[in-house]
């Protein structure tokens, strides 16, 4: 355990003795000798230096030391050190931050020693009390917190630790501070505050919180302009920031005229901004739950107000159905209203009228009307208010009902027609038949039918497919010439026939009569719709189904010709013609049955020979005279039928049609061999003209053949001739031509050689001069580097010369050359300096003689 321990100035070590198990305190500077029965148990160690503005704080610190007795340690308690001498450790006490005791011979004590706090202006710090004690006469129990408010720099003690710091909140123009108490206390202004008491601070600038006031947020000020204001609600009974008092539950508006700028008070909060109603000129609206003089909501209360004006909404109130504009009607305008509850109109001119609840009247104008808030704007329907003259052209009209009569008429035109108060646009349906059928023009039929191209001309716009009909104008059709329309009217239960060209109008309770005839090849009932029914001339085509007397079956194709033939003018007459409802089915079913029932009567062959006369005929009947008739009149419904034709006949069994067939073919193949053999004769004829010609032409091609190979023969020979010539002579000139390319190739290899070699030889001349160019630009900047050197050493040692001098001082240097030179060593290294030679160039000079040089005679000192 023995050993030396040097201790260095400023250092400390414990020794523990192992005998008597006391540590004691040591510090330097000296060298310790341990003893056997002595241990080094910590150190050397640097003493602590507490700087000037920081502290420590020491743990367990040493009451009373005596060297060599056993000493009391403060077991839980710490002293705070602020800046003194350095001091050591004594054994047990423990420095906060640096715990371990060996380590502070390297690190030190860095994290042990901290500054001192220094609190600045509007600013604190937070302080709380850890034993009872008593600071500045206040007694302090433990936990209490307060606070020190700056400027000032704060010395830790043990009492009292630091919770934390205080930052001002800086309170703007505009702005409130929200402070909220965590517990019972009475504020620096004296106010008495109880726990969970919230309250805003509103002087401006910094504002440090106390240590029981606890910072909500930061409250900007609502700006109120003009058109803006704040609508406010009462959270509980309080008094407002303009000082009124509140029930809780209330709500009120800020305005611009009562302040510029306001931050609700606790307990109250701001709903939201309220924007200024503006109303112009002819603008109005009906404000409900008006609010009175006193700020009052009177609840169920309506109030009118017109334009120019500007106003808020209070709370509660609302404006019903938006901001409206004044009704500016012309003079084919008008509005329909009703009271809603009893008043006297002072707008009807002379005189004020009394109006009832439920009172329906019309105003027209020209004029400019706001109603009252007992009356209400009828709306028409389509969601406008205003009633406006419909125009009305030639054949055009609307359906209108009178309320009153529950009664529907027609209004025609041309004209512009202004419903009354107690009318109203009334829409006629019609079924979608009919509708289809006006959208096609009048007929509407499936498959390929003649007719239907015939009601083209008159489509209407109205009914064109995909708009939307006006069920409220009257319904209209253009009957095309030379037809007749039948309308019905259900309510008198008679019916009219109007005839074309002519345009229908339909009257409130009349509807048009549909006909349904059979249409297409052969005859299908029911497939075409039409309103109009065609007087004719026209012509009906059927395919109708025969028997011969030899059980022949034929289909015959006919075709007769049809018109009407009536009185007019005479009711009854015009009407017959739409007593029957098919009139085309109905003639070809009575056509049908008489020609079936002639050609029954007669052979194949025959009918064959005379069926235009037979069909004639059976259709017209004969006269007395025996003569065919020229026409067929049905009494039923006035039809004509004038003329039959036969527009083709053709077998329905198909062996007779096969026969018939195959004879048909054999006259054709006949007729057809014929031909052919003519064909061939004159073909076979032609054909001997051509050989011939082909004889006479090859002969003719072999001669000039002949002619053409003799030349041939005579250019080859030519050819082969200058080929063998040409041939030499090109080979010759290639070798001449290739040894002088050769020639020329051998000479510029040559000069380009020449060339390189040049230069190569320059790059290298340039690249060696340039070497040496950098090699005597290096060693001139070398050497002026150097002399710098010297010339700064030169000026460096002077000036340390000359420095030593002064420092030495004269009567030192005059000591040190009257002195010998065992005293002059001495004295030069009491005072540091070495006795050497200092080298200036390349003369060396003692610095004694330098000294004795330096120095004047005793006589001159």
């Amino acid at each position: 355990m023995a050993g030396v321990v040097n201790i260095g100035p400023v250092e400390f070590v414990h020794i523990l003795d192992v005998g008597t198990n006391i540590t004691r305190l040591e510090v330097g500077p000296q060298r310790l000798m341990c003893l056997n029965n002595e241990k080094l148990e910590a150190g050397p160690i640097p003493c602590v230096i507490v700087p000037p503005g920081h502290y420590c704080r020491i743990k367990d610190p040493m009451s009373h030391y005596e060297k060599g007795q056993q000493c009391e340690l403060k077991h839980g308690q710490v002293e705070i050190r602020f800046h003194q001498d350095p001091f050591p450790l004594y054994p047990g006490e423990i420095i906060e931050g640096a715990e371990d005791l060996q380590a502070f011979s390297t690190r030190g004590y860095k994290k042990a020693i901290h500054h001192l706090p220094v609190v600045k202006v509007n600013q604190a710090i937070q302080l709380k009390a850890v034993l009872d004690h008593e600071v500045d006469g206040v007694q302090r129990l433990a936990g209490d917190l307060w606070q020190l408010e700056g400027p000032l720099t704060y010395k830790p003690t043990a009492e009292a630790e630091i919770v934390g710091w205080v930052n001002p909140a800086v309170i703007g123009q505009g702005q409130a501070l929200h402070l909220k108490a965590k517990q019972g206390f009475t504020d620096k202004d004296g106010v008495t505050h109880v726990s969970g008491e919230e309250w805003l601070v509103r002087k401006e600038g910094a504002y440090l919180p106390g240590v029981y006031e606890e910072v909500v947020q930061l409250v900007s000020a609502y700006i109120l302009k003009q058109d803006v204001a704040l609508h406010l609600l009462a959270e509980h009974s309080c008094r407002d920031a303009l000082g009124k008092q509140r029930q809780a539950g209330e709500e009120w508006l800020v305005t611009v005229d009562d302040t510029e700028m306001y931050i609700p008070e606790i307990g109250e909060k701001a709903v939201q901004p309220i924007k200024k109603i503006v109303l112009e000129k002819g603008q109005y609206c009906t404000v409900c739950n008006s609010v009175n003089a006193d700020g009052r909501a009177q609840l169920g209360c309506e109030e009118l107000r017109k334009g120019h004006t500007s106003f808020f909404l209070h709370p509660g109130e609302l404006i019903k159905d938006g901001i409206k504009e004044q009704f500016v009607m012309a003079e084919d305008q008008a509005i329909v209203l009703q009271a809603s509850s009893a008043f006297k109109d002072d707008s009807v001119p002379g005189g004020p009228v009394k109006r009832t609840p439920g009172d329906l009247w019309m105003i027209k104008g020209p004029i400019s009307y706001i109603p009252p808030v007992q009356v209400h704007v009828v709306d028409q329907g389509n969601g406008a208010l205003v009633r406006r003259a419909i125009p009305l052209d030639d054949m055009e009209g609307i359906y209108v009902r009178n309320l009153k009569t529950g009664e529907v008429r027609a209004v025609m035109g041309p004209d512009s027609y202004l419903l009354t108060e107690h009318e109203q646009l009334w829409e006629k349906e019609l079924p979608p038949l009919v509708l289809t059928i006006l959208q096609n023009g009048g007929g509407h039929g499936a498959g390929d039918i003649r007719k239907l191209a015939y009601f083209e001309s008159s489509m209407d716009a109205d009914y064109a497919p995909g708009k939307i009909r006006d069920k409220t104008r009257v319904v209209r059709y253009r009957c095309p010439g030379n037809t007749a329309v039948q309308v019905y009217k259900y309510q008198e239960k008679t019916a009219r026939v109007v005839f074309g060209p002519d345009m229908v109008i339909l009257g409130p309770q009349e509807d048009f009569n549909v006909l349904s005839l059979s249409a297409g090849k052969p005859k299908v009932e029911n497939a075409l719709q039409t309103i109009c029914l065609m007087l004719g001339p026209d012509y009906i085509t059927d395919i109708l189904e025969v028997e011969t007397s030899d059980h022949a079956r034929l289909r015959v194709r006919i075709a007769f010709n049809n018109y009407f033939e009536f009185e007019g003018g005479n009711e009854q007459s015009e009407k017959s013609i739409f007593s029957v409802p098919d009139f085309i089915g109905f003639a070809c079913r009575q056509v049908g049955s008489r020609i079936r029932g002639a050609v029954s009567r007669v052979r194949f062959d025959e009918f064959h020979r005379h069926s235009n006369k037979l069909l004639q005929g059976a259709v017209f009947g004969f006269d007395a005279d025996g003569n065919i008739k020229n026409r067929l009149k049905f009494k039923a419904n006035k039809l004509v039928i004038s003329n039959v034709d036969i527009q083709g006949i053709e077998p329905v069994d198909l062996t007779m049609r096969d026969s018939l067939i195959k004879s048909v073919q054999m006259a054709i193949e006949i007729s057809t061999k014929s031909i052919e053999r003519a064909a061939a004769h004159d073909a076979a004829r032609k054909e001997q003209e051509s050989r011939g010609l082909i004889d006479r032409q090859k002969l003719l091609n072999e001669k000039e053949a002949e002619q053409q190979r003799a030349k041939l023969f005579e250019l080859q020979a030519e050819a082969a001739a200058i080929e063998s010539t040409g041939q030499a002579k090109a080979e010759a000139q290639a070798r001449a031509e290739s040894l002088l390319i050769e020639c020329h190739s051998a000479i510029d290899s040559a000069r380009l050689k020449a060339q390189a070699d040049e230069v190569i030889h320059e790059s290298e001349l340039q690249s060696r001069n340039l070497l040496r160019m950098s090699e005597l630009g290096y060693k001139r900047r070398l050497n002026e580097t150097e002399i710098n050197k010297a010339d700064e050493l030169c000026g460096i040692e002077a000036s340390r010369f000359d420095a030593m001098v002064k420092a030495l001082g004269a009567s030192t240097i005059a000591a040190i050359a009257s002195a010998g030179p065992k005293l002059q060593a001495e004295l030069l290294e009491s005072l540091g300096i070495e006795s050497t030679l200092i080298m200036s160039g390349d003369n060396p000079i003692n610095l004694f003689k330098t000294a004795k040089g330096m120095v004047p005679s005793a006589g001159n000192l």
